[in-house]
């Protein structure tokens, strides 16, 4: 055994240079994978992207190469590399070796940057520090400025020489080093979301994207900014159209902090196929929110209930709205900026600022309570799909509680579920679920089945079409509810409002196989067919993971008994379709048989029942897949759903083909 160190005075260590970054690029870029990597391109974009905004330049082009390096090109007024009196030192090695070093720690003081992305002079310092190689190229002052990294260390001297063009602006390309981050290549799919994000929240700047892999080559430009966005969003489909605010402030976070400025930009509409909510400060998107987030809760939910209640539209007694309510059918885009920014950490998404959560409180309350105003047709429709919205969860929360009493009971002697007859084995690798047509069928299928590891559940009657009814209808289902706790998994809802419901966990279902068998006729088809709409919308995993089977039950039992023979010495022989009935015709003589249309289950023997669709070594299981989702949902609205219209046309074209089925004459 290895002794141990002491723990003394010279165990305490720092990290200097580059080793601060690259021995713990966490710190900086949240995490040392690939979302790290990609924040680290956002550092060096976001300086360009505080140029432009200042009005210097108009344009950032950004090129991912096929080698994974990246460049960033802008037109501003140049990083100043050369040498700085005021601190004795080259600003190169102030920009890209020091952290804490850089332009913009004095912005609410007439600094060169009123609104800035870039706040604690990490960013190009970092991002040079975690990179393979670095170089930065530099036009300004007629002179253009070079000079190249190494893994954090400067490889070349600052270079200068002469340039004779009035262009300005920073060239900085680099490579992310996979020494730093587990994963360096940054997909194509971010840039463009980054990028289309930067543009939407910075009007009239246009970013270009180049793709040397693939030769693709992007534009963004939103000369309208977020109000353009959330009509983007919202697809000119939206119950209102989007409508756009701002507004700019001074204040302070409390009394013993600094006041400073604070400008916002609102846009929003009502839509009832999409809702987003978006927030942006100083171009950073708040994916955490914070201030603005907090803000746009408060003054929605406050000036809609307010709307709500003059207009007399809550019911005796009714609960007020939530805010969930109006998130439902609301697109809203929030672009804040201060001079003087609390971020949550390093990584920009979410910000804390008291100042800019009030600010931002009063203006969307105003605003919105002059929209109402001045739309009183419009606002009267928002208020009356915000109402459906609230009722809607109200119903689900109702259905909700009612499901999971229903569903979470276990079936045993006090909770015998009815008719239901279980196997002896409890291994849910084994067991099988049959699942028949009526009483009739329970019978014969309860006698001839394996009682070791099959289990019979009677459905009486047709069920409810799953695909039409909503949740309250269907979970008010006794037969349904019933199945469900037979099945043990739980349900899958994709409702908004009914996610929650009785969680659907595989691991809970007690069967290996569901085996649905119904009588071959019309009323069986039928009935086979609903209880597979149900598994579709309740439980469409059990699909998914191949657990749902059909039981084939043949359509004749033809009886060979040759002349002279004694009945004893007769042979059965069950034919599952024409082709097979043709087939055993042709094999003997047609005075020798008796061919009988095969019997509903109810009157089939048990020792039948067992040979042609129980005994695991006869049987015919047709298994439902799942190879084409879309088609199967198609099919079912065709059968079930509310196409009245495909469904007379699949009768009058199709009908004849199922002919056969009917028990005609």
């Amino acid at each position: 055994m290895a002794a141990k160190k002491n723990y003394s005075n010279e165990s305490i260590s720092m990290l200097k240079g580059a080793d601060r970054v690259r021995k713990r690029p966490a710190v900086i870029f949240g995490s040392d994978n690939l979302e790290g990597c990609i924040h680290s391109f956002f550092e060096i974009l976001s300086n360009s992207i505080d140029e432009a905004r200042e009005g210097y330049g108009s344009q950032i082009i950004i090129t991912r190469f096929r080698d994974g390096s990246i460049e960033v090109e802008d037109f501003g007024r140049g990083i100043p590399l050369d040498f700085n009196t005021k601190e004795n030192r080259y600003n190169w090695e102030l920009v890209y070796c020091e952290l804490y070093a850089g332009g913009k720690y004095h912005n609410n003081s007439a600094g060169d940057y009123e609104y800035s992305l870039g706040l604690n002079g990490l960013g190009a310092c970092a991002t040079q520090y975690a990179s393979e190689y670095f170089e930065v190229t530099v036009m300004r002052d007629h002179t253009k400025y070079s000079m190249s990294f190494r893994k954090g260390e400067p490889v070349t001297e600052l270079m200068k020489e002469p340039y004779r063009f009035k262009r300005t602006g920073t060239i900085q390309r680099w490579k992310p080093d996979s020494e730093v981050f587990t994963e360096t290549f940054i997909p194509l799919d971010s840039f463009k979301e980054i990028i289309k994000r930067q543009s939407v929240v910075n009007s009239g700047i246009e970013f270009i994207l180049k793709d040397e892999a693939s030769g693709e080559e992007f534009s963004y430009l939103y000369r309208e900014g977020i109000k353009g966005y959330v009509d983007e969003l919202s697809d000119m489909k939206g119950i209102t159209e989007a409508h756009f605010f701002s507004g700019e402030g001074k204040g302070r976070d409390s009394d013993d902090r600094d006041e400073y400025k604070v400008k916002a930009e609102v846009a929003f509409c009502f839509n009832n196929e999409v809702n987003v909510m978006e927030y942006y400060h100083n171009s950073s998107f708040l994916e955490h929110g914070g201030s603005p987030d907090k803000a746009v809760r408060s003054a929605f939910l406050s000036e809609i209930d307010k709307q709500i209640r003059s207009r007399d539209k809550y019911k005796a007694n009714e609960a007020k709205i939530t805010f969930q309510d109006i998130a439902d059918s609301l697109i809203v885009v929030t672009n804040t900026f201060s001079t003087q920014t609390s971020y949550a950490n390093q990584t920009k998404k979410a910000i804390n600022n008291k100042y800019v959560q009030d600010f931002m409180t009063q203006l969307i309350r105003t605003n919105l309570e002059i929209w109402f105003i001045e739309n009183k047709q419009m606002g009267d429709k928002v208020v009356e799909q915000i109402l459906v919205n609230k009722r809607s969860r109200e119903n689900a929360e109702r259905t909700r509680v009612n499901i999971k009493k229903k569903l979470m009971g276990s079936i045993d002697i006090n909770n015998r579920i009815k008719k239901f007859v279980d196997c002896r084995s409890r291994d849910a690798n084994i067991r099988e679920l049959y699942i028949v047509e009526g009483d009739s069928a329970l019978g014969s299928v309860k006698m001839g089945r394996d009682a070791e590891f099959q289990a019979v559940m009677p459905v009486r009657g047709k069920i409810l079409n799953c695909l039409k009814a909503d949740y309250a209808s269907i979970f008010k289902s006794e037969i349904i509810t019933d199945l469900l706790k037979v099945l043990g998994c739980g349900v899958e809802i994709n409702d908004k409002h009914n996610k929650e419901i009785s969680a659907f966990n595989i691991e809970n279902l007690r069967w290996n196989k569901i085996i649905i068998c119904t009588d071959a006729d019309v009323d069986g088809f039928q009935i086979r067919t609903l209880i597979l709409a149900m598994i579709y919308r309740l439980t469409p995993t059990l699909i998914d993971t191949g657990h749902v089977y059909i039981a084939e039950s043949p359509l004749f039992e033809i009886t060979y008994r040759p002349k002279g023979k004694k009945s004893d010495q007769e042979e059965t022989f069950f034919a599952f379709n024409e082709k097979e009935k043709a087939e055993i015709l042709a094999k003997y003589d047609p005075s020798q048989l008796n061919i009988q249309r095969s019997k509903g289950l109810g009157e089939n023997e048990p020792e039948m029942m067992w040979q042609t669709t129980m005994n695991p070594k006869t049987r015919r299981l047709i298994k439902v897949c799942p190879e084409d989702a879309q088609k199967t949902a198609e099919v079912f609205d065709l059968l079930l759903g509310d196409n009245l219209a495909g469904r007379k046309l699949h009768i009058e074209q199709d009908g004849h083909l199922y002919l056969d089925m009917l028990d005609i004459g």
